[in-house]
């Protein structure tokens, strides 16, 4: 789990979808560009799974961090917002939806064999 909240978030829309960015500027002034993996649905709220990357724009230790995820459906050029999430039953039950989502992936990856 991110132990920093997100003071600001920026979602680039000009990259390929596989490859959509997303740059946050955390409490400590750093700011960490992050690839979109996933977008979930938990208990009918909208979670998002991003792959921080380094300076080198890598992920070498596969770290995922979770966040609640609100799009304004009022103006889709609003930019969405992504929250912080401090209770654990809340972050183990969106890991378990992430975990089901790879699976997901991998049994499709495997059909395609």
């Amino acid at each position: 789990m991110v132990k920093d909240k997100i003071n600001n978030s920026e979602i680039d829309d000009n990259t390929p979808e596989e490859e959509m960015t997303v740059e946050l500027k955390l409490d400590d002034g750093r700011i960490v560009n992050c690839v979109v993996i996933t977008i979930l649905e938990v208990d009918g709220k909208d979670y998002i799974a991003l792959r921080p990357l380094d300076e080198k724009g890598e992920n070498a230790d596969g770290e995922v961090w979770f966040y609640r995820y609100k799009e304004d459906e009022n103006d889709p050029n609003v930019e969405p917002e992504l929250t912080y999430i401090e209770d654990d039953d809340e972050c183990d039950a969106v890991e378990d939806a992430f975990d089901e989502f790879l699976d997901e992936q991998e049994f499709l990856l495997d059909e395609d064999d």
